[in-house]
């Protein structure tokens, strides 16, 4: 995993070079999709010049730098941040709030939940809450966190009935989160999850009906039936807050006939 220089022992230019790097950009094409130079690309990294604001956001856009981590650059070039990161009770995100929970509760009966940073769970529709029934009552205390949730022994984890695959997509899409956030509650995380039992191999267990998946399916037990889903997340397109950034919507499509003729009958 990718780890990333701390802006308290390092200026902004090293900070730039390491996202530019990251993203595997050569300083002249940096230079060509920011309306610069290389050789002022070359000075700002290696501290002979000092940016403008302008100058450090513009690079973080074409970096596709965090939200977060554009205030983080911002601190080390000697600038005020420039985006609030405001607490998701805060009155000021009322709306948001509503807005999503209309959202996930208009997605009923199918499950849909909201996570931050570090995957906890901020929202959940009743539809989630029908997934998990029965898993430990510690699991579910506050901040519920959706990877615990999902591969805790005592979580989902025995249910689901092809975990060693879905164990793996959910490490993976850990791994890249890590790479692009420089979190160490969100890497400790990924240690403690990564760290529980895994199955040497996934049960055969074919659905009722061949259907053609096109994405990998979550295929989850659920009071002696196999249910399946896809998993699409959704994040808010040119966050001007911390918060909202660092939020994701994921909602379960339901992945067979079968699935949806169960819970729309449980719903009714």
């Amino acid at each position: 995993m990718t780890t990333h220089p701390s802006t308290a022992d390092q200026g902004v230019g090293p900070l730039l070079r390491a996202w530019r790097e990251q993203r595997r950009v050569s300083q002249l094409e940096l230079a060509l999709r920011a309306d610069s130079s290389a050789r002022h690309i070359s000075f700002v990294e290696t501290g002979r010049s000092r940016p403008s604001e302008e100058m450090v956001l513009r690079l973080a856009e074409h970096l596709d730098v965090p939200v977060r981590e554009r205030n983080a650059l911002l601190l080390a070039a000697g600038y005020a941040p420039r985006y609030p990161e405001t607490p998701l009770d805060d009155p000021a995100l009322g709306a948001l709030r509503a807005g999503i929970e209309r959202l996930i509760s208009g997605y009923e009966p199918y499950p849909a939940l909201v996570v931050d940073a570090l995957y906890n769970v901020v929202a959940a529709n009743r539809g989630v809450m029908t997934l998990v029934d029965g898993v430990c009552e510690s699991l579910l205390e506050p901040p519920l966190n959706a990877m615990r949730l999902a591969l805790h022994p005592r979580g989902l984890a025995p249910r689901i009935r092809n975990l060693r695959a879905w164990r793996g997509h959910l490490l993976e899409q850990m791994e890249r989160q890590i790479a692009l956030h420089r979190s160490e509650p969100l890497r400790a995380l990924y240690e403690e999850v990564a760290a529980y039992p895994a199955p040497e191999a996934d049960p055969v267990d074919e659905p009722s009906e061949p259907v053609p998946y096109f994405a990998l399916p979550l295929r989850i037990e659920h009071e002696g039936r196999t249910l399946s889903f896809i998993s699409s997340i959704s994040t808010f397109n040119t966050p001007m807050d911390v918060t909202v950034a660092e939020l994701a919507i994921e909602t379960l499509l339901p992945a067979d006939p079968a699935t949806v003729k169960y819970l729309q009958f449980r719903a009714s």
